[in-house]
């Protein structure tokens, strides 16, 4: 389990990371920055319920190659902490985090192609009335996430990006949308160079 110092402001990025790569890091600075967080969380999921197990590389092996990533920053900590909580799904994950550090100040971040397919997620609405959320856009993304159907129910709740440094004590829902300097590596390229290399 990570340790905090309660009134701390953690950034939490969720994610496969499959593998972890420099598109992590970049988002992972950002947000730091922006949202002026004391730590970023990468949450190496077990297993994403919405994701096929097929082509998933071993809990181990990702957290290793997150870690080595990571390290770049030493305000980024690894952690596998879904499988100490028993937890599959984001809303649950974030809201056992809450009950376990009650002190601190979360704040959920993700690329613009996860606020796509947020209506998919368990609970998503409930999600955005737990914890603060901050979007960060992404290449080919940013206008369908805009205009999605997460974006339009709580277009209401979004507020101006100059105010994103104080998203993390806000009371949800509150919600940010950052456009800042693109960076196009997936864990989908990774991967797909990988097969292509080895043919």
């Amino acid at each position: 389990m990570p340790s905090v110092t309660p009134g701390q402001r953690i950034g939490l990025l969720g994610g496969s990371f499959n593998p972890a790569h420099e598109g992590h890091l970049h988002i992972s600075a950002l947000a730091l920055h922006r949202l002026k967080l004391d730590q970023l969380w990468w949450l190496v999921s077990p297993q994403n319920p919405l994701k096929s197990e097929s082509g998933m590389a071993l809990l181990s092996n990702r957290l290793n190659g997150a870690k080595k990533v990571a390290a770049a920053d030493p305000r980024i900590v690894v952690s596998d902490i879904e499988t100490e909580l028993s937890t599959r799904h984001t809303v649950d994950t974030i809201e056992a985090l809450k009950r376990q550090f009650p002190g601190t100040s979360f704040v959920w971040v993700m690329g613009a192609d996860l606020l796509v397919q947020l209506p998919n997620w368990k609970r998503w609405r409930t999600l955005f009335r737990t914890v603060p959320i901050a979007v960060f856009a992404r290449p080919a993304y940013s206008s369908r996430a805009l205009a999605g159907k997460a974006a339009r129910r709580f277009a209401a709740s979004r507020i101006s990006r100059y105010r994103s440094g104080a998203l993390a004590d806000m009371r949800p829902p509150a919600w940010a949308f950052l456009r800042t300097r693109l960076n196009r590596q997936s864990a989908t390229r990774i991967r797909a160079d990988k097969r292509h290399g080895s043919k």
